[in-house]
């Protein structure tokens, strides 16, 4: 800690607040469970069946997670499970959805251990922003470099009173985008052309360890780091002022040593 800094506030993300990512287990496992319904009648297309499925989800969650490691993670099961078919003779009519199970069942203690990795500590001077497992991630952002917040809560969020809150710098931490893009096309016996056009937008976006994602209570934390950003720019606006002063003073003083010698 800084000097004279002190803790307001230590806050980890809400049990509930990812049960987005706990689909990234129970989706596979209920696949693999729906497999073994039909194992008996799993033929080599229910094993083409199998590795579509899990390739599938895998590029639906990277895409709405923004996160193609998760679909890395789905390819490399689908490979070992293959080579364990490949090596060992595996009936795969079994082995593939009791697999698929097992490998997915180790998910949930995994992104429990995850969230409990988020660590955010709200002091009198900054907000200290940390989060991962094996590669450990930290940010720190004083209040005087914040422009503005983003909060946002779904509607577990409302329930259970936590939300996500993000802050945005000058230097547009905090800050994704959103892209659009129009085209069209035009057709001739001799002619053939295609012109488009996009346009992009800066929308509050963040990886979960930085920012305050599913913190508790919701209101009371966004109203204390409002306040405490407002007390950071009054205390900046008063040394401004306090500064402006002495310049003041400094220059009246010159002028009146100038206008002492010149008589």
């Amino acid at each position: 800690m800084l000097k004279n800094e002190s803790i307001l506030k230590e806050l980890s993300p809400h049990p509930i607040s990812f049960i987005k990512f706990h689909f990234l287990w129970l989706i596979p496992f209920l696949w693999g469970l729906f497999l073994l319904w039909f194992y008996d009648k799993l033929s080599i297309f229910g094993a083409v069946l199998w590795v579509a499925g899990l390739a599938i989800i895998g590029i639906v969650a990277s895409i709405l997670l923004i996160r193609w490691s998760i679909f890395i993670v789905y390819i490399a099961v689908i490979g070992i499970g293959l080579f364990f078919i490949w090596e060992y003779n595996m009936d795969y009519r079994i082995f593939i959805p009791l697999y698929t199970m097992l490998i997915f069942i180790f998910g949930a203690p995994v992104i429990e251990i995850f969230r409990r990795s988020h660590k955010y500590i709200i002091t009198n001077f900054r907000i200290i922003l940390r989060g991962g497992i094996l590669r450990r991630k930290e940010r720190s952002l004083r209040y005087e470099k914040i422009t503005d917040i983003s909060g946002e809560q779904g509607i577990f969020g409302k329930i259970f009173s936590f939300g996500n809150i993000i802050p945005i710098t000058q230097s547009g931490f905090g800050l994704g985008s959103d892209e659009a893009f129009a085209g069209g096309g035009m057709q001739h016996k001799r002619f053939f052309g295609f012109f488009g056009g996009g346009k992009e937008v800066s929308t509050p976006r963040a990886r979960s360890y930085y920012q305050l994602y599913g913190v508790y209570p919701y209101k009371e934390i966004k109203k204390l780091i409002e306040e405490l950003i407002q007390e950071s720019l009054s205390y900046e606006r008063e040394q401004v002022e306090l500064q402006r002063k002495i310049v003041d003073l400094l220059e009246k003083k010159n002028k009146e040593d100038n206008h002492e010698e010149n008589l």
